[in-house]
């Protein structure tokens, strides 16, 4: 008998891969178009973004415009709002790429790395846009990322500051953190956050599919790959404004172990046929 968990079904768009695939293409050529001739950038930091208007504003003013001497730029990929997040956004200071319908934090995600080699990315830099990550902390992420010494940098709660209290979810970040670590033989203390950063070689290499759960995708495939990751102590704050869309705990908590597990079976088969895939990028 299988694992019921595994079973249980994203709460993903309606649309199939064929329509997503227009949708992702028309919004980076609307963002091509709009931004042609943007200076590059060796640090971009992706937002996606679906209905923040109340905190990606501020989330957009609080990063910095420079880390390790590289400058900073910000792009935000509006994941078919109905609130004003790209104006909000863009008036913030941000390159907005909007998508015209909803498709998932995956593939938003996917979109603004596209975007952000595209303009000349040297490292990458995720955090939400709900404002519960510090933007002080990015230099601790990106540092070891510019200077060659990692090529995946993971922020932790757990060896930083979380000021959740919610226990369900404080000991669900407890039980995934030793799976990935038992299932990649890579000590991993926070496989669910999403504030890191990574060198755009990694995007090439890793095969990414997940239209919600991509943290673990992500983070699933770099290890399976042998890429040299690292984790960093970060803190994560209470949400500024809006309400959460990861839904309950045990949904979401189901949704992310299935995650986890079927991308690291995935990319085990694959890492196996293709040893090619295995080797470090190198700094």
């Amino acid at each position: 008998m299988g694992l019921v968990w595994l079973a249980v079904p994203d709460r993903r768009p309606t649309l199939s891969a064929q329509e997503a695939d227009v949708v992702s293409d028309d919004a980076r050529s609307r963002f091509v178009v709009e931004f042609e001739g943007q200076p590059e950038s060796p640090v971009v930091v992706v937002i996606a973004a679906l209905d923040e208007e109340g905190t990606v504003g501020a989330v957009v003013r609080s990063l910095p415009k420079e880390l390790s001497g590289l400058a900073v730029s910000c792009i935000v990929v509006d994941d078919g709002s109905s609130d004003d997040t790209s104006s909000v956004a863009r008036s913030a200071g941000a390159l907005v790429c909007r998508l015209e319908r909803n498709l998932g934090q995956g593939r938003a995600l996917q979109v603004g790395y596209s975007l952000a080699s595209r303009i000349g990315a040297r490292v990458i830099v995720t955090l939400d846009a709900d404002g519960q990550f510090d933007a002080s902390e990015m230099s601790r992420l990106v540092g070891p990322v510019a200077s060659g010494w990692a090529d995946f940098v993971n922020g932790s709660r757990r060896l930083g500051t979380s000021h959740t209290t919610d226990r369900v979810r404080q000991l669900g970040l407890w039980g995934f953190g030793a799976l990935v670590s038992i299932l990649t033989g890579t000590k991993i203390t926070d496989p669910a956050n999403g504030f890191r950063a990574f060198t755009p070689q990694l995007i090439k290499l890793v095969p990414l599919h997940q239209p919600q759960y991509q943290t673990a995708e992500l983070l699933m495939g770099a290890l399976a790959l042998g890429f040299r990751v690292v984790e960093t102590p970060v803190t994560v704050l209470p949400r500024a404004a809006g309400t959460t869309k990861k839904g309950s705990n045990l949904r979401y908590g189901l949704r992310f172990g299935r995650v986890v597990v079927t991308t690291w079976w995935s990319l085990r088969s694959l890492r196996a046929g293709r040893p090619d895939l295995a080797a470090p990028t190198g700094g």
